[in-house]
C-alpha cells in the first residue's frame, strides 16, 4: 500500500502531548501518526475504564448472564457457552485465529493512527477492558513499536478484525509466550518479532482476560485511520488545486471574470466561494490574466471553482463524520455501568458503513480534482488550444518531445482514479455463515481512497510543471520577467524553479515529478504565499 507520499516517523522529543478521554481531533491523529506526539490517558478515562471492567469481572465470576464475547464464542458461535476458566484461552485463540491478513504491510503512519484510534475507543470506558490494555497501546505508540499489519483482509464488519488481530498479536501473549506467535513489528526502523520489539522497548506484553481480545480487534480503527490521513492529505491537494488553476490561468492568459465574487455568491456554495477567492488572491497584480481578451475559457479553467469547491464541501462533511468515528466506541458488546447496575448490550457500532460512505465521497471528490487537472494539462500542451505556445511546450519539437509523455502519465493516473472511485460500500459479500450478512468493505474503500490521493498528487505535480513551462515560454516570447505574474503565483513559480529548471530540451522528467510531488506534500508552494 503506497499512500500519498512515504512519511518517515521521527523518533525524537515529541511536541505537546495529547490526552485521551477528551475529544480526539483529526489534527491530533496527524500529529501522533506523523509527528510522534506523546499520548497520555486522562484520569477521567481511567475511572470509566475501571468501572466497565469491574462489571465484566462480575459476569465472569457469576458465569451469567450469557453475554456475547465474554462467556460465549464468536460470530456464528455466539450461542456456544464458554466458561470463565476458559476466558484467557478464548481471547488468545480469537487473536491467533483472526490474524489472517495478507499483502504488503500498512504504512507506519497508518499503523500509528490506528493504534491511537483504537486506544481512544477503549478510553470511552464502555469496552470492559483493563486500564493496562490502553496503557500498553500508548506505550507502544510513545516508544515506537509499530506492528506489521498486512493491508488486506478486512471487510469492515465486524470491524477490521484481521488487521487489528495482527496488532493484538504484538501487544498480547499467553503462558507459552512463543516468539513465532507474537507477530512482527518495527522498532526504531528494524523489523523483528513482536516479542523482541516489545522486549527492546521494555513494554510487558499482556495476557488477555475476558472480553479484551474482542475489544482490541472488533472495531473500525484501520479503516478510519487510513481515511482520516487521506482526508488530511486531500485538504492539501484542494489547496494546491487552487494554486495550479491560478498558474494555468496565467499561462493561458485566461479570463478572470469567471472568478468574480458576484458569480460565486450567487451560487451559494461555501467551497466554491472559497476557491474562487483564493484564485483571485493568487493572481492579484497579474499582467498575464485577461491578456488574450477571451470572453470565456474552457470548463476545466472556467468551472474550476465549482468543481474544486464541491470537493472542499465534501471534505468538510467528511471531516465531521470522521471525527465522530474517531471518538466512537466501536466494539461489541458495549458495557454501560450506572452505579451498581450495568448492562452488556450487543449492537453493531463495529460496522464501518459511515467510514465506507465517507471514503466513497472523498474518492469521488479527489478523483474529480485530478480529472480536471489532467484536462488543463492537455490544453496547455496542444498548440491549437494554448493561445500561441509551441506544441508540447518545447522549442524545436520533433527532435524533442517536450512534456508529451507527462500528460500521458496524468491521463493514466486519472483513468485509474475512475476505477478506484467505484463505491466499495456497495459491494457487500456475506461472511461468517450469514451471521454477518451485510458488510461495508470500508477497509478496501479507505485503501482505494489513499491510492487516489497518491495518484492525484502526481497529476497536480504534472500540471505544476506544465504550467510553469508554459509561463516561461510566454514570458520569453514577450521579453518579460516574472513581474508579470500575480503576487501568489509569482512566489510559487519561483519555489518550483528553485528545484526544477526550465525544459530547454528533452531530459529525464520522472525525478522532477517526484520532486514536485514531494514539495506538494511538504506544502512548500503554499508556504511561499500565505
Amino acid at each position: 500500500m503506497r499512500g500519498a507520499i512515504a512519511f518517515s516517523i521521527p523518533m525524537h522529543t515529541a511536541k505537546d502531548s495529547i490526552l485521551l478521554g477528551e475529544t480526539l481531533k483529526l489534527s491530533h491523529i496527524v500529529q501522533v501518526a506523523r509527528e510522534n506526539s506523546i499520548v497520555m490517558l486522562s484520569e477521567s478515562a481511567r475511572e470509566k475504564i475501571a468501572a466497565s471492567r469491574a462489571w465484566v469481572e462480575k459476569i465472569v465470576a457469576r458465569g451469567e448472564p450469557m453475554t456475547y464475547g465474554i462467556n460465549t464464542g464468536f460470530g456464528v458461535f455466539a450461542n456456544v457457552p464458554v466458561s470463565g476458566l476458559q476466558a484467557r484461552d478464548l481471547m488468545r485463540k480469537l487473536i491467533t485465529s483472526h490474524a489472517v491478513g495478507v499483502g504488503e504491510p500498512l504504512p507506519e503512519d497508518v499503523v500509528r493512527a490506528a493504534m491511537l484510534i483504537r486506544a481512544n475507543a477503549l478510553a470511552q470506558g464502555v469496552s470492559g477492558v483493563r486500564v493496562e490494555i490502553v496503557e500498553t497501546l500508548l506505550a507502544m505508540l510513545n516508544r515506537g513499536v509499530h506492528p506489521i499489519i498486512p493491508a488486506k483482509g478486512s471487510v469492515g464488519a465486524s470491524g477490521d478484525l484481521a488487521p487489528l488481530s495482527h496488532l493484538a498479536l504484538v501487544l498480547s501473549t499467553d503462558d507459552q509466550d512463543l516468539d513465532e506467535e507474537s507477530g512482527e513489528a518495527l522498532f526504531r526502523g528494524e523489523r523483528m518479532s513482536g516479542k523482541t520489539a516489545m522486549a527492546r522497548a521494555e513494554i510487558p506484553r499482556v495476557i488477555l482476560e475476558a472480553k479484551e481480545g474482542l475489544a482490541l480487534n472488533n472495531g473500525t480503527a484501520i479503516s478510519t485511520a487510513i481515511t482520516a490521513l487521506a482526508a488530511h492529505d486531500a485538504q492539501n491537494l484542494i489547496e494546491h488545486a487552487a494554486l495550479v488553476v491560478a498558474l494555468t490561468l496565467e499561462a493561458m492568459c485566461g479570463a478572470s471574470n469567471a472568478f468574480d465574487a458576484r458569480i460565486h455568491e450567487a451560487a451559494r456554495h461555501p467551497g466554491q466561494r472559497q476557491i474562487a477567492a483564493r484564485v483571485r488572491e493568487l493572481i492579484r497584480g497579474s499582467r498575464l490574466v485577461d491578456k488574450a481578451q477571451r470572453v470565456q475559457d474552457a470548463y476545466s479553467i472556467r468551472c474550476a471553482p465549482q468543481v474544486i469547491g464541491a470537493a472542499q464541501d465534501a471534505l468538510t462533511y467528511a471531516d465531521a463524520r470522521l471525527e465522530e468515528e474517531c471518538n466512537a466506541a466501536t466494539d461489541n458488546p458495549l458495557i454501560f455501568v450506572q452505579g451498581e447496575n450495568g448492562a452488556a448490550l450487543s449492537g453493531g457500532n463495529f460496522h464501518g458503513e459511515a467510514v465506507a460512505m465517507t471514503s466513497a465521497l472523498l474518492a469521488i471528490a479527489v478523483a474529480e480534482i485530478g480529472s480536471l487537472s489532467e484536462r488543463r494539462t492537455f490544453r496547455l500542451l496542444d498548440g491549437k488550444l494554448n493561445d500561441g505556445l509551441p506544441m508540447m511546450l518545447i522549442e524545436h519539437g520533433g527532435l524533442n518531445s517536450g512534456l508529451m509523455m507527462a500528460q500521458v502519465t496524468a491521463a493514466a493516473l486519472a483513468s485509474e482514479n475512475k476505477t478506484l472511485a467505484h463505491p466499495d460500500v456497495l459491494d457487500s459479500i456475506p461472511t461468517s455463515a450469514n451471521q454477518e450478512d451485510h458488510v461495508p468493505m470500508s477497509a478496501n474503500a479507505a485503501r482505494h481512497l489513499r491510492e487516489i490521493v497518491w495518484n492525484t498528487t502526481y497529476i497536480l505535480a504534472i500540471e505544476l510543471v506544465t504550467a510553469t513551462q508554459a509561463i516561461d515560454l510566454r514570458l520569453r516570447s514577450e521579453g518579460k520577467g516574472i513581474e508579470m505574474l500575480g503576487e501568489g503565483t509569482r512566489a510559487a513559480f519561483q519555489a518550483l524553479r528553485a528545484q526544477v529548471p526550465f525544459l530547454e530540451r528533452d531530459r529525464l522528467l520522472d525525478r522532477n515529478l517526484n520532486t514536485v510531488a514531494r514539495l506538494i506534500q511538504e506544502r512548500v508552494f503554499l508556504q511561499s504565499h500565505p
